[in-house]
């Protein structure tokens, strides 16, 4: 009786770093979140830290509601001037748009102490200002544009908005034949 020789194992493409990594960043960071909550709540009580927690998802809630308030106003206010926004679109509170107090909003209605922390660096314009820098410098660096990756989206999106470098134009193909125009009868007289 004779077998089919197997196949060799296809090769595995190498994992990346994020992907190896990420999983345990998050367990680490539920893990410390935890530890926070129950030292905060062995030095006060637990009723402080359900309190903290419900605050949070309070406080949160306001802020992602009016960035998205925010959000909305610019988008009808723009669609009705023909689609182009007639002043510059209103700013969130660090003078960034609505992306920090919406990632500043979510981070708050997280249960725990480090995520309102950064929920809150996030709100605040200084470090908001430093966020968005050395955010952009990450995503802007030379490599990150791989397809299908983060780098590559964050691109896209700002290839539309004012200081992306979309050049305006039409395409013309020499390979297509040109479209048949709309003859005038002769005049007659």
């Amino acid at each position: 009786m004779t077998f089919g020789a197997t196949p060799p194992p296809s090769p595995r493409p190498p994992q990346s770093r994020a992907r190896r990594f990420v999983p345990l960043g998050v367990a680490a960071w539920m893990v410390l979140e935890i530890w926070l909550l129950t030292v905060v709540a062995e030095a006060t009580s637990g009723l402080t830290v359900f309190l903290l927690l419900v605050a949070g998802v309070i406080a949160g809630g306001a802020v992602i509601k009016r960035a998205g308030r925010r959000a909305w106003r610019n988008l009808t206010g723009g669609l009705r001037s023909g689609g182009a926004p007639a002043a510059p679109p209103e700013t969130g509170s660090s003078g960034t748009g609505n992306t920090l107090p919406m990632i500043g909003g979510l981070l708050l209605m997280l249960p725990g102490l480090l995520s309102d922390m950064l929920g809150l660096l996030c709100l605040f314009p200084p470090t908001g200002r430093l966020i968005l820098r050395r955010a952009d410098k990450l995503l802007s660096r030379p490599g990150a544009y791989a397809p299908g990756s983060f780098g590559d989206a964050y691109q896209q999106a700002r290839m539309h908005q004012p200081d992306g470098k979309v050049v305006q134009g039409e395409v013309i193909r020499d390979d297509e034949p040109p479209a048949a125009r709309r003859q005038d009868p002769p005049l007659t007289g």
